[in-house]
């Protein structure tokens, strides 16, 4: 119990992005009884217990949920320059959501079969296209632009979610007890880019690469090609172009999901345009700062609701209560359809009875 409760608590204080000083001054007690507790060797009474709920926005169950997940690491991680404070709040940010996302799914006697997709072997750039075409056709996506990623990879057994991470945080991919793929990206950031990252790292646990190639330039490609299949790209821009028409990118963007820049890089990747021509439009791009934020409506991004449905379906069989969906949810059901109006319109908050 003692281990249970040090390290639940370590992972809260992690998540709010505290030093052992910082939580100490905020519950009044010292940065040492802190670190007695995590370490196991002191058990905080009641009194300390709610404190340190209180000051670290979880509930007095918290310290003593058993975790779910045996071992959980990055797979690969994006360049950055996070501190090791920063990581390590958001390594247990995606710990918490995932703790809960395997107790909702427990209750089904879900996520028993999921695995790591099967490698897919590259030894030239090309294949990347052939690969995020395979990938597709087991998926049975055919070439249609493909409506909802985040639906996609969860319906073919990877977890994903959204976290609000840190300006520096992008995206990453982590493996949960060595099988079950994780991807994580950051909220609220244009759809085109969340999807751009979600196919990303979808690139980097499902190919082999040789070591001579560029595994982020790899990873971009395969994503490019995953989102806009070569006989997609041909339909609609031809074989052979001079140049593009940016509205036409505009419109093609909101057909498929990818950004303008992407169409701009897929187009030269299959020499629809030429390198000279690609250049000069990225130039273009630049001065007007669509590299930075493009031009129009943007896309909005996709949201993860596979967890948020199985909760709800276990309140209506009263599987679990409404304090335990709350708790599921990290928020109170009230609050959590006001929420929820806000993005859907009006939405009646007794639609629960």
């Amino acid at each position: 119990m003692k281990k249970l409760i040090g390290n639940r608590l370590k992972m809260a204080r992690h998540r709010a992005g505290l030093n052992l000083r910082d939580l100490g001054k905020k519950i009044g007690i010292s940065a040492q009884a802190i670190s007695k507790y995590e370490r196991g060797l002191n058990v905080p009474g009641s009194d300390i217990l709610l404190r340190l709920s209180e000051a670290l926005g979880v509930k007095a169950e918290y310290f003593f949920r058993t975790t779910p997940i045996q071992s959980f690491h990055p797979v690969y991680r994006k360049k950055s320059c996070l501190r090791l404070k920063d990581e390590r709040a958001i390594i247990a940010q995606i710990r918490d959501w995932l703790e809960r996302y395997l107790k909702i799914e427990a209750l089904y006697d879900l996520d028993e079969s999921y695995r790591l997709p099967e490698k897919l072997r590259i030894a030239r750039e090309e294949d990347l296209e052939e690969a995020a075409l395979h990938l597709r056709k087991n998926w049975s996506l055919g070439l249609a632009p493909v409506e909802n990623l985040i639906e996609t990879l969860e319906m073919n057994g990877i977890k994903v979610g959204r976290i609000d991470g840190h300006r520096d945080f992008e995206s990453c991919t982590f493996s949960m007890d060595n099988t079950r793929p994780v991807i994580v990206v950051k909220k609220d950031v244009p759809g085109d880019r969340q999807r751009f990252s979600l196919a990303h790292e979808l690139g980097h646990l499902v190919l082999e690469l040789p070591g001579s190639m560029d595994t982020e330039k790899a990873a971009n490609r395969f994503a490019g090609a995953f989102l806009v299949p070569r006989e997609a790209v041909l339909a609609e821009l031809g074989e052979k172009r001079k140049s593009l028409n940016p509205f036409e990118l505009y419109l093609l963007k909101h057909k498929y999901g990818l950004s303008m820049l992407g169409w701009l890089h897929r187009a030269e990747d299959l020499a629809v345009i030429s390198g000279a021509t690609a250049k000069r439009m990225v130039e273009r791009f630049r001065r007007k700062g669509w590299d930075l934020k493009e031009p129009g409506n943007q896309i909005e991004p996709e949201k993860t609701e596979r967890m948020t449905r199985l909760v709800f379906r276990a309140l209506e069989e009263k599987i679990i209560t409404e304090s335990k969906a709350s708790e599921l949810l990290r928020q109170p059901l009230d609050a959590f359809y006001r929420n929820e109006s806000k993005q859907h319109g009006e939405f009646p908050i007794d639609i629960r009875n």
